[in-house]
């Protein structure tokens, strides 16, 4: 094809870059709530392109099609804006990309990008494993990593067994994440990057992220952040120095349960000792067009949809809630029957004043109903049951308002046990590191009423003082299906 057929596309996509561009400071102006509600799709756009479809459509195809020889070209060498094929972007998840990239960098000068992925657990490997490349300058050196011991199971299994186990690749824990020279000691010159949960599920452990931040940059690596449970809408860890941030957009971003999906947000030009330019220049878009293009972990258009469109209404969702979650914590702090809360709204908790300098609902100052900045602290918590982990099985069993299961983030409120569950894998020694004993229950607070949370709560706890829980079934559920006690 000629040069000339070429350079149409590619002035073409020039000036749609521009455009697109101004779209985004336009947008970029806009409180959290517009940008949520928004993101990156113009009304523009959707007359242009999608039929003049409000919301953001769902392109449930394979491939995209190219109207000749010169586009493709210049599509495939990423010279101008392209899908290709869904494998690595796709309409639908540029627009979810797009918000969630807008909303990390919310409130700072800082440049973001994101890539969405299939799961969390997908959103951590993508984040990490680029660092973890052995350096062709030191054949043979081993690498490691810093990392706080209080992480989700999946990813200490992710850490421990895939890259310590596996691959060889060290994993220094830093058991108390508070003290800055216990995270400094593990540092050496193939330490390749820092990574912490902001706060950690289920234990709620909070450290200094600007002084950590600050630590990693002076050895010239990045500071990656999981900040899963408390959202963008209360924490954004790029604005206090971080240089990736890990989302599992399933949880509280996603809250309906519809979907699986994570994300990878990151800043432009990061600091790496990986020899790597395109790497440190655009870290997100990076993985999209080369590691995730060839390792295939990302999600599809239809969870990107409706994860994007749960994410709307995240900020107003993360306020209610984590109301009702501090009424609950109040409740059982109180209750004879609970041994301790871990709740870090609680003003006894020994991290509260840290988390209270990070943890604020965005822009509660122009809020009419509050007009200053407050602190929010997520709607999960944990408790401890006294009597041990029999007695703490009996009370989880009584539960009736609240779901029995390994989820969090819900709309509905949802509760385990991380020892028999979210953390069983890791082993006793790997809980007693992380602070997780066997009496101890995580709950995510969600839009129900508080009150109805706590009298669930109440009911369940009474079962230790020897009420009887009685649980009955009908015969025929609501939607008209008959129960198999029927058959026969």
């Amino acid at each position: 094809m000629s040069t000339n057929g070429m350079n149409q596309y590619l002035r073409a996509a020039s000036r749609a870059l521009r455009w697109q561009q101004e779209c985004q400071r336009q947008m970029k102006r806009c409180r959290f709530d517009t940008m949520a509600t928004h993101g990156i799709y113009s009304m523009q756009e959707a007359l242009d392109f999608n039929q003049g479809s409000i919301i953001e459509p769902i392109y449930m195809s394979t491939s995209q099609a190219y109207r000749n020889a010169a586009e493709m070209e210049a599509a495939l060498g990423y010279q101008i804006p392209t899908w290709c094929y869904s494998r690595i972007a796709n309409p639908s998840i540029y627009y979810l990309e797009g918000v969630l990239a807008l909303l990390e960098g919310y409130g700072s000068e800082v440049e973001t990008s994101c890539i969405a992925t299939s799961s969390g657990m997908s959103a951590i490997q993508s984040a990490t494993d680029p660092f973890l490349s052995s350096d062709p300058g030191k054949q043979g050196t081993p690498v490691n990593f810093v990392a706080t011991a209080q992480v989700y199971g999946g990813t200490y299994q992710q850490f421990s067994l895939r890259k310590q186990q596996e691959r060889q690749v060290e994993w220094r824990k830093v058991v108390h994440s508070r003290n800055l020279a216990e995270w400094e000691s593990l540092i050496d010159e193939n330490t390749r990057f820092l990574y912490g949960e902001l706060p950690n599920n289920p234990c709620l452990s909070f450290f200094d992220l600007k002084a950590v931040a600050t630590l990693a940059h002076k050895y010239g690596i990045p500071m990656i952040v999981d900040s899963t449970v408390a959202t963008p809408a209360l924490l954004r860890p790029i604005e206090q120095g971080a240089d990736i941030v890990v989302q599992s957009v399933t949880k509280s971003l996603a809250t309906s349960g519809f979907c699986i999906a994570g994300a990878v947000i990151s800043r432009k030009n990061l600091v790496s000792k990986i020899n790597n330019a395109p790497l440190k220049a655009d870290f997100a878009t990076y993985l999209k067009l080369l590691p995730n293009r060839d390792n295939g972990p990302n999600i599809s258009p239809m969870n990107a949809v409706l994860a994007l469109n749960d994410i709307r209404t995240l900020r107003m969702r993360m306020d209610q809630m984590s109301r009702s979650t501090l009424k609950v914590a109040q409740f059982l702090q109180q209750h004879n029957k609970v041994e301790n809360v871990d709740y870090l709204g609680l003003e006894n908790n020994a991290l509260h004043n840290l988390a209270s300098r990070y943890m604020f609902l965005v822009d509660s100052e122009h809020d009419d109903q509050y007009g200053s900045r407050v602190n929010r602290y997520g709607h999960l918590m944990s408790f401890r049951i006294k009597g041990g982990a029999g007695k703490t099985h009996e009370v989880f069993d009584a539960f009736k308002r609240i779901w029995r299961a390994t989820d969090l983030g819900r709309i509905k409120s949802v509760a385990t046990i991380p020892a028999i569950s979210t953390h069983s894998q890791q082993g006793k020694e790997g809980r007693k590191l992380a602070g997780i004993p066997p009496n101890m229950i995580r709950l995510c607070v969600g839009a129900e009423h508080p009150d109805d949370i706590i009298r669930d709560l109440d009911q369940a706890l009474s079962v230790i003082g020897g009420k009887p829980v009685r649980v009955a079934g009908p015969e025929f559920s609501a939607g008209g299906a008959s129960s198999a006690r029927l058959g026969g």
